[in-house]
């Protein structure tokens, strides 16, 4: 099981890696995007069309790293990366984001 210091969250990120069948290679990993914001912090709604594309997200899967990279990133950390960043995939209807470790900015 994996450990975020919050105990709800441990059994749902559970679920999710376990129901995911890829396997990133190399120095590659594949990211939940967390969910767009529904509102502003002043309590507008903001529209489909107008929203930002997330830049934060769960790691679901890390490749084993190569000889020259050693990974970071393990499963369960909340990351940030860029706006422009990796690939976007839809694996059993659900999508995700593959990139290399390099493109991950930090770790929350």
């Amino acid at each position: 099981m994996i450990h975020t210091g919050r105990k709800h969250k441990c059994i749902n990120q559970n679920i999710k890696i376990m129901s995911v069948k890829v396997k990133p290679l190399a120095d590659r990993v594949l990211i939940e995007p967390t969910e767009a914001e529904e509102k502003t912090s002043s309590g507008i709604y903001i529209p489909d069309t107008a929203k930002e594309k997330p830049q934060k997200g769960t790691v679901i899967a890390s490749g084993p790293g190569t000889k020259d990279i050693t990974m970071e990133v393990k499963v369960g950390d909340v990351v940030l990366y860029g706006k422009y960043a990796g690939t976007e995939i839809t694996i059993d209807g659900k999508d995700y984001m593959i990139m290399k470790q390099s493109d991950i900015l930090a770790i929350v």
